[in-house]
């Protein structure tokens, strides 16, 4: 007799206007991809990860699956509480965690403010636990909550501090761990794995999912941007302090407390020459809009080990509206893709992963196109941080109606290009 395990059917969950969150048990949860609302695949669902979080989203109103009327229904008001309003609730997936869909909701008032700056994935209650629409894309464990002593974490960060109380970089990046909790920065002072190196205040795109700086009328930024440059010698010396203790350490430039760090090659390519005088193992990697070729081909002759490019659409018609480029064009991107592998480095996309634009069958043969041209070594497949709706009707998006899933995503260009790789962080290439 085969013993057949019940596929999961998470019912949805909502909140009142209390905050406090419930199940309805009668009615399916249900995802989102794009503008469309879909029923979960129960093959895409996985319990509510360690240090993931659930958030209210204010003004919304839920949306699930009703199986009498086999159709998607608007859960409002809140059946418990007499005319109270019922609100969407999503999950925050922990990192190296990648959605398959949203959470299902539609704006009370398609004025109202953008949500803050987070991934909203669909998430609904079955068998005493919640379950999310997602899938881990990285087994790499540097960011995964129980990794983190928090009265370890302090202490080091305190004593690092005060034995280099003139840099000011280490002094911001103690901030990032303390005040933001960074797992970037708390992993620096924990001396493993990868190390951040902010190093510009400025930047070429306005982008709007921009975590440091926001425009008015936008999401709040979710921390603050560096507001100095660093010199290569502090630089430096944060790399070294990491790179000495870390096994197959990496050092990265271009992180979300900063702007673009293309804006100052020159500082970068100097920080690049003091770390390899001395230190000649570890990754030192470099986080970028890739807007620069010509500064990125300085930093690639100082011994840049690797690259990591950001974005959010290889379509152009997508790519201008979110990063509203100053000085440069989407073609400079590509050009700087092309050098880098050209130059031998290890190349990865830094994917925002949104569900209906991501996974569109135009998007992903778009980016075969250009994978086929350039070459990959990596796609890190990463939750863009933004309210869905702002998002794309910024954009002019244009629901598709031939997507792949994201999981069908990456098992097409695993057949394309068998030697691609996918995940979350930067790897070491260099013991």
């Amino acid at each position: 007799m085969t013993n057949k395990t019940k596929k999961p059917r998470p019912c949805l969950v909502y909140a009142n206007q209390n905050g406090e969150i419930y199940d309805y048990p009668a009615l399916e949860m249900a995802g989102r991809r794009g503008f469309d609302f879909e029923r979960i695949d129960p093959q895409d669902l996985i319990p509510l990860p360690e240090g993931s979080e659930l958030f209210v989203l204010p003004d919304t109103i839920p949306v699930a699956w009703d199986p009498g009327q086999k159709d998607f229904v608007h859960f409002d008001p809140d059946p418990y509480q007499t005319d109270g309003p019922a609100y969407a609730v999503a999950a925050f997936m922990a990192p190296a965690y990648t959605q398959c869909l949203l959470a299902a909701f539609e704006k009370r008032d398609t004025s109202s403010p953008p949500l803050p700056l987070f991934a909203y994935t669909a998430v609904g209650w079955w068998k005493d636990r919640f379950w999310v629409a997602g899938f881990r894309s990285d087994l790499d464990r540097r960011q995964d909550l129980r990794g983190f002593n928090p009265e370890k974490v302090k202490r080091n960060t305190l004593k690092t501090l005060k034995a280099h109380r003139k840099n000011r970089l280490i002094q911001h990046l103690g901030k990032c761990s303390l005040t933001y909790g960074c797992p970037a920065a708390k992993n620096l002072f924990l001396g493993r794995f990868e190390a951040p190196l902010p190093s510009s205040p400025s930047c070429n795109a306005r982008c709007l999912g921009c975590l440091s700086l926001q425009e008015k009328g936008g999401p709040p930024a979710t921390q603050d941007r560096i507001d100095f440059v660093p010199s290569a010698g502090e630089i430096s010396e944060v790399a070294l302090m990491h790179l000495a203790r870390a096994p197959k350490g990496v050092v990265s430039f271009g992180q979300g407390c900063e702007g673009e760090p293309l804006m100052n090659p020159g500082l970068l390519a100097e920080s690049i020459h003091k770390t390899r005088n001395t230190c000649k193992t570890g990754t030192i990697n470099l986080n970028t809009n890739a807007s620069r070729p010509k500064g990125l081909s300085q930093v690639i002759d100082a011994g840049l080990d690797s690259i990591r490019i950001s974005i959010n659409s290889v379509r152009k018609e997508y790519y201008q509206p979110y990063y509203r480029p100053k000085g440069y064009v989407y073609e400079d991107v590509l050009r700087s893709w092309q050098l880098a592998k050209e130059a031998g480095l290890h190349v990865s996309l830094n994917l925002f992963v949104t569900p209906g634009l991501t996974d569109s069958k135009k998007e992903v043969e778009r980016l075969a196109e250009l994978i086929g041209r350039f070459g990959l070594d990596l796609i890190q497949l990463r939750n863009h941080n933004i309210d869905p709706d702002w998002y794309l009707r910024r954009i002019g998006f244009k629901d598709e109606a031939s997507c792949l899933g994201i999981k069908g995503m990456i098992g097409y260009l695993k057949d394309r290009f068998p030697a691609l790789n996918f995940g979350y962080f930067n790897p070491p290439v260099k013991g």
